[in-house]
């Protein structure tokens, strides 16, 4: 059956119950920015035949429809739970639920002096290259990219390997922390080019809030087990916390390829 053909069981009736497998998005169900496979979407299909599925990943829904959508099949139709901005936005069988603003908690003036001092910063960088849209703005967070998030494909390696020896966003983030030592936020490294920066508390165990408060629906489920899969996973990276959390068992991949072959190991012992 095809992916976007296929008619799942409801939640509470997946044969393997009260269970829930999540994924990372860029360099684990996809490269970064770029389309899944069929295969890989092919598989999560099979699995969501089983169990219950969803992605959390930084980015705002329309690029993750980009990545793992159709222009016939909405990404909320194709995973069970969508998390994306960490969860600040999330979706239950297409449905949205309720969501949290990084705006409304920062305060416009607290906001504008962080912004301030990013552009200034990255106004002095010396960088091969320089492109467009520095900071992204979205409901629950700021991306920062001091390469520019405009960056073409080619551009986004270029950057990752000069970054890999010259540790741009790490060094970046250090001396954000120096510069707002009280401001309560949280930076966090991922995909090629840039950091998210948002809220403490509010990275990708957010998304744990919505998986935890099914149980409340009259169609809900209790879930016992929850699976994550993730490439940034070690200290500082965007899948650390999620992947770590004691209420997650955490998978750290390499890339998708990795993905799919842990994946289908997994399917195997259910």
């Amino acid at each position: 059956m095809s992916v976007g053909g296929a008619i799942y069981p409801p939640l509470n009736q997946r044969p393997v119950k009260n269970t829930i497998v999540l994924f990372d998005v860029d360099e684990t169900l996809s490269k970064s920015r770029q389309l899944a496979k069929p295969e890989m979407l092919q598989l999560l299909s099979e699995l969501r035949h089983k169990v219950v599925i969803g992605y959390v990943g930084g980015s705002d829904l329309s690029k993750q429809q980009e990545q793992l959508g159709t222009p016939e099949i909405p990404v909320t139709a194709l995973f069970d739970f969508c998390f994306p901005e960490n969860g600040l936005g999330a979706y239950r069988m297409g449905e949205k639920l309720q969501g949290t603003s990084f705006i409304e908690w920062i305060g416009e003036e607290k906001y504008k002096l962080l912004v301030k001092w990013i552009l200034h910063y990255i106004a002095d960088l010396d960088l091969p290259i320089k492109r467009g849209t520095f900071i992204e703005f979205r409901n629950g967070m700021i991306n920062v990219s001091p390469v520019g998030r405009n960056a073409t494909i080619a551009e986004r390696n270029a950057f990752n390997a000069y970054d890999t020896t010259h540790h741009i966003r790490t060094t970046m983030i250090s001396e954000l922390h120096k510069a707002f030592p009280d401001i309560g936020l949280t930076y966090s490294v991922g995909g090629q080019i840039s950091f998210d920066v948002f809220p403490t508390g509010w990275d990708k165990r957010y998304c744990l809030n919505h998986v935890e408060a099914d149980k409340q629906r009259a169609d809900g489920v209790d879930f016992k087990t929850v699976h994550f899969f993730g490439d940034k996973t070690e200290k500082g990276g965007n899948d650390y916390e999620l992947y770590s959390d004691p209420r997650t068992i955490g998978h750290a991949v390499k890339d998708p390829e990795d993905t799919y072959r842990q994946l289908k190991e997994l399917m195997a012992t259910f």
